[in-house]
């Protein structure tokens, strides 16, 4: 039944993108034959490839929470000189394995920290005023390969994880009624919602089907239940790839002259190349020059201070990844929320002339996250663009009531879903 829901949704994203500058036909296009295909050969060059976090959970808001018993985890015993000692001295051997009774006994929850020996240099260490993340580098942080830790499902679920999005959209960026609340708070809750959107769809794309036998798959049908039924969540899966798009465009000069330097002159260059065939390229300026207008925002007597309580409140969504239960969740959200948090600093840290005040300055750990979020969206808009058409031939009216005729239309989209380029 589901899979015909699906199909009845297809035909209703057209037209521009809400509050943006292209279509969704022009985003599906540039995104399945320029974009995507750039982001995924960038995120793993070994600059990209290295995330700076720091995973022990110190929850702000709710410090006797059960969940936050994880501080007592391994990862958080780890002696003070090994990260990042450890990643810039010549060495193979990762760290401890994680207990896995602090992630709820779920081994898919937990981080693999295997590095390999790389050198980053040539970066500044300032905070984003934008997140409520320390980025100072400290022994508190640890380099994380997020090609070993894809974004997936975990297991992590129920009342802890319900929690982390309540508080999110209750307290910071409640959803906004037509009329009733200005641009700015709209963009704000329709960020977290894109988000959102893409974070199920990775975890319905890599789910653990059966624990038993370690299969792993698609499911449809959380997919289905968690976005592609609620065309509000799918509008603003593309609205918030296409705010970090302007973004990303917009630092082009900032990101084209950056020292991605990894230690990997080869890979180095590599992206190098891949970042300026991303920021300067043809189609996309000519399709879709301007993704977002952000200099429509922040206007009026008002406008200063819309910013700083709107600054403040997603530094508080930013402090809440702190208490998420499950560790590889807490990975990934630090990251997309900085990413988040990076393309706010960009697109709204100049003045009303358009110029920047005081100039554009971006840590190696907030490009890192603003081009793996990127990418991150970049699939999610694939999936959705190629597996509702994809299916549409499988479903034409409402399924009958025998199983074998259902069985049959799920091992078809089992097939076709196994060929789908992730």
């Amino acid at each position: 039944v589901f899979i015909y829901a699906l199909v009845q949704e297809s035909r209703r994203y057209t037209g521009i993108v809400e509050d943006c500058c292209c279509e969704y036909e022009t985003v599906d296009s540039l995104n399945g034959a320029v974009l995507n295909p750039l982001l995924q050969e960038l995120v793993t060059t070994p600059f990209f490839r290295y995330f700076k976090v720091k995973l022990w959970c110190d929850c702000p808001f709710w410090p006797d929470d059960g969940m936050c018993r994880l501080r007592d985890c391994s990862v958080c015993e780890c002696p003070e000189n090994e990260f990042p000692e450890s990643f810039k001295a010549p060495s193979k051997r990762g760290l401890l394995s994680d207990d896995l009774v602090c992630q709820e006994g779920k081994p898919q929850a937990t981080v693999d920290r295997t590095l390999d020996t790389k050198a980053f240099t040539g970066w500044i260490e300032i905070d984003n005023p934008w997140t409520h993340e320390d980025e100072t580098d400290n022994g508190e942080m640890t380099y994380v390969n997020l090609q070993l830790n894809p974004e997936r499902y975990t297991g992590y679920t129920g009342p802890s994880a319900r929690r982390i999005w309540d508080a999110i959209y209750s307290e910071n960026c409640p959803k906004y009624s037509s009329g009733e609340i200005c641009q700015e708070k709209k963009v704000l809750y329709k960020l977290i919602s894109g988000l959102h959107s893409s974070i199920s769809i990775h975890i319905a794309v890599d789910y653990l089907l059966d624990e038993s036998a370690n299969l792993w798959g698609q499911n449809l049908e959380l997919m289905h239940n968690r976005v592609l039924k609620h065309p509000d969540r799918v509008r603003n899966l593309y609205f918030t790839f296409l705010f970090v798009l302007r973004a990303v465009t917009k630092a082009a000069d900032y990101l084209e002259h950056a020292e991605y330097d990894s230690g990997n002159h080869a890979e180095d260059l590599k992206a190098q190349s891949l970042m300026r065939q991303l920021l300067y390229n043809p189609k996309l300026q000519a399709a879709c020059p301007l993704p977002f207008d952000d200099a429509k925002l922040w206007q009026g007597q008002s406008g200063p201070e819309l910013k700083q309580q709107i600054q403040k409140q997603f530094r508080n969504i930013s402090a809440l990844m702190d208490c998420v239960g499950c560790e590889k969740c807490r990975l990934w959200g630090k990251l997309q929320v900085l990413g988040l948090g990076t393309a706010l600093k960009i697109l709204f840290s100049v003045d009303g002339q358009n110029h920047q005040d005081p100039p554009l300055q971006l840590q190696r750990n907030e490009v890192i996250a603003l081009v793996n979020l990127l990418n991150r969206l970049s699939e999610s808009v694939k999936v959705v663009n190629e597996l509702v058409p994809s299916i549409e031939g499988l479903v034409s009216e409402p399924p009958v009531q025998d199983i074998s005729a259902w069985r049959r239309i799920w091992e078809s989209v089992g097939l076709w879903l196994r060929k789908l380029p992730l």
